[in-house]
């Protein structure tokens, strides 16, 4: 199989980066920087390295550096950002700090004829984030892009089909950003593309039919189109020795726990055990408003939920997460700042029971994750639901969660849902859901005055989950769902809509 390497300098699109090859049907492969040496490199037969940017500087003397062999391997490279600086400095080249000059964000930029741009127009828009800039490439490399600010945004040195680009083609902000990537991965790696879901579904299923074989496996199953797929992918590798518990916690949507039971217990066949645990969770709850104190106290009433049904399952030796990359991207893992903790992210607690944690999905983005579930024979209902956080409802009640909050916003969820689906906008919306905030408002119904909660809707349209834009709902959609949540869903006195993209905002309000 034809592999990409990204190395790994630190990069909070490093991830992203691995998804675009992908999507190019090239698998992709993440090492950190300094757990692999060029030898190493070579003798894996890798197609092609990408290095990822960093938030270091090349002279900083604590920041990743690289032996330079790896220029002279014959194995192409493309530097990104940080990874451009390295490449440059590892080959002699000179690099500054742009004083006063730094580049953030949408840039011009204009390219020169080279096998990278291929078929890129001259001029066009690029997406920088830097403050240091190679002033000088090395010897036997040329400038191939510049921006206003930054005269070397792109070098290349065509023999050795070594490339590096300050800017960020991997984000969706870069125009012909993917071409650029299809150009090197493609072209210049010379890859055929032939790597599909089906194999890293083989190549899953073989590695922990391996990796677990005679352990009893506990699956933390959640509803969710995530657990869901790692539920059966694991089922399909180990069968009868995977036991999936789905914790109804009583924050789910209207009439999600029935189905989530009688898809994947009597359509899939796993061996599920549903635990309602509502009142429990709601006990644990009950006065917390700060959101990541919500989070956490769910995440830990889900390890003790675990722990219980342990005890009367006997000893387990593994636990199985839905977890993938937006939430350990947002957990802050590496060196990506904390964004907000996630239930299923950091490990576990000292006093678990389980030996440790296999987490089977943890390097895809949500379109693979669904690929993958379609190729399993997940029913398209499950496959294609909305995607909805571990911590449920709970971080859709802004302020202290109650019941009679969550029967609230489920009933108006329901509804906006229903609107959207009615407008036939389901395949253009990637994320669509109701918020109850803490905030109420004087209203009127009848002659009487009403003293109602303000409940936002929230929409947005995205690829991947790490950027995303509010969806332009037509306003008769918008009108149609406010005025079926005042009329059909008591204590709401107003509607408003969400118009912030990620970032700065992200895409749930906690």
């Amino acid at each position: 199989m034809e592999k990409i390497l990204v190395l790994d300098f630190g990069g909070q699109y490093n991830q992203l980066i691995a998804r675009r090859v992908r999507e190019l049907s090239v698998f992709a492969e993440i090492i950190p920087y300094n757990k692999i040496t060029p030898a190493e490199i070579k003798a894996a037969g890798y197609k092609g390295v990408i290095f990822t940017g960093g938030p270091n500087s090349v002279y900083d003397e604590s920041s990743p550096h690289y032996p330079a062999e790896i220029l002279d391997a014959g194995v192409p490279v493309l530097g990104i950002c940080y990874g451009c600086q390295l490449i440059a400095y590892m080959g002699g080249g000179e690099i500054c700090s742009a004083v006063g000059i730094s580049e953030y964000g949408k840039t011009g930029l204009t390219v020169k004829e080279s096998p990278l741009f291929d078929g890129v127009p001259e001029t066009g828009i690029c997406w920088m984030s830097h403050t240091d800039y190679v002033k000088t490439p090395p010897a036997g490399f040329e400038i191939i892009a510049f921006t206003d600010n930054c005269p070397c945004a792109a070098l290349c040195n065509k023999e050795k089909k070594i490339y590096g680009v300050q800017f960020h083609p991997e984000v969706t902000h870069t125009q012909y950003g993917r071409k650029m990537i299809e150009n090197f991965v493609m072209n210049i790696c010379s890859c055929a593309g032939d790597w599909t879901t089906d194999d890293f579904i083989e190549t899953s299923v073989n590695k922990y039919r391996e990796e677990l074989a005679g352990k009893k496996v506990l699956c933390a199953l959640s509803g969710g189109v995530d657990s869901s797929v790692a539920a059966v992918l694991l089922h399909k590798a180990i069968g009868s020795n995977l036991i999936c518990v789905f914790v109804d916690h009583g924050l789910l949507r209207k009439n999600e726990g029935d189905m989530v039971e009688r898809v994947m217990k009597e359509e899939m066949g796993l061996n599920l055990i549903r635990i309602n645990a509502e009142d429990r969770f709601l006990s644990k709850l009950a006065g917390v408003t700060k959101p990541e104190e919500k989070r956490k106290i769910i995440g830990a009433e889900f390890i003790r939920v675990f722990e219980d049904v342990a005890k009367d399952i006997g000893k387990v030796d593994v636990l199985v997460q839905g977890t993938i990359y937006p939430d350990v991207i947002e957990s802050g893992k590496g060196d990506a700042a904390v964004i907000k903790s996630h239930h299923n992210v950091g490990g576990l607690p000292d006093v678990i029971r389980f030996e440790k944690i296999v987490e089977p999905l943890r390097d895809l983005f949500k379109d693979e994750v669904r690929a993958a579930g379609r190729k399993l024979g997940i029913p398209e209902d499950l496959v294609s639901r909305q995607p909805f956080p571990g911590p449920g409802l709970a971080i859709r009640v802004i302020g202290e969660i109650t019941k009679e909050k969550l029967d609230i916003l489920r009933e108006s969820d329901a509804i906006f849902r229903e609107e959207i689906a009615n407008a036939g906008l389901t395949g253009e919306i990637n994320q669509y859901f109701t918020v109850l905030t803490n905030c109420r408002t004087v209203g009127v119904m009848g002659d009487a005055g009403t003293y109602g909660y303000t409940l936002a809707l929230r929409a947005v349209t995205t690829d991947d989950f790490m950027t995303a834009d509010w969806s332009r709902v037509p306003f008769d959609v918008l009108a149609s769902a406010s005025n079926r949540i005042t009329n059909e869903v008591r204590s709401i006195g107003r509607v408003v809509y969400d118009i912030t993209a990620k970032p700065p905002a992200t895409v749930e309000w906690e």
